[in-house]
C-alpha cells in the first residue's frame, strides 16, 4: 500500500514473523546487512549506536558506480514497537534533504505490520525513487525473514564490513 500526501512517502508490509524478530532484523548491524536496500544493492558496512540520539551509517554498493552513504541520527527506539530516524546521503544528490524515517511495527500474531512514513521531500523525483527503494528493500527484508536468500551478499569481515 502507497499513499501520497505532501510528499510524505508512506508504506506498509505484512511480514512472516512476530515483531521481535522483525524489530531485531531492523536494528541489528549484521543482521541488517544480510538484506538491506534495493535489488542488486550491497550494504558493504553498517555501523548503529543503537539509542535516542545515537547514530547510524550505512556504506552502500549499487550494482554499477561508486559506492555512497547514508546515515543519520536516531530519535525514538521503543523496542519492538517503533523507530525513528534521520536519513540524510552522502554524498547528497543536490534535490535531497534529511528526511524523518518512522517504523512501527504492528503485532500480528506471527506475523508483523510494518508501516514506514518518511517526510518530507524537496521533489516528486526523489519521493519516486525512495517508493522504489524501500518497496525493494521490504522484498528483500521479507524473503530473509521467511529464509529465503535475500540476495547475495559477500560474507562480513571482522569489523562489520563486507569482503
Amino acid at each position: 500500500m502507497t499513499a501520497r500526501e505532501g510528499l510524505v512517502l508512506r508504506l506498509g508490509r505484512t511480514l512472516p514473523a512476530p515483531r521481535p524478530v522483525v524489530y531485531g532484523a531492523l536494528t541489528d548491524a549484521a543482521t541488517l546487512g544480510e538484506w538491506w536496500g534495493p535489488r542488486g544493492f550491497a550494504a558493504r558496512a553498517v555501523a548503529f549506536d543503537l539509542r535516542v540520539g545515537g547514530t547510524y551509517l550505512i556504506a552502500m554498493q549499487p550494482p554499477d558506480g561508486d559506492a555512497f552513504h547514508l546515515g543519520g541520527q536516531f530519535r525514538r527506539v521503543e523496542p519492538p514497537t517503533r523507530l525513528a530516524y534521520t536519513f540524510r546521503w552522502d554524498p547528497p544528490h543536490a534535490d535531497d534533504r534529511e528526511t524523518i524515517v518512522t517504523l512501527t511495527l504492528d503485532d500480528a500474531g506471527e506475523d508483523t505490520g510494518l508501516r514506514l512514513a518518511q517526510r518530507r521531500f524537496a521533489t516528486e523525483e526523489r519521493y519516486l525513487l525512495h517508493e522504489h527503494g524501500w518497496s525493494e528493500t521490504f522484498d528483500r527484508l521479507e524473503l530473509f525473514l521467511a529464509g529465503a536468500p535475500a540476495a547475495p551478499h559477500p560474507p562480513l569481515k571482522p569489523g562489520g564490513e563486507r569482503r
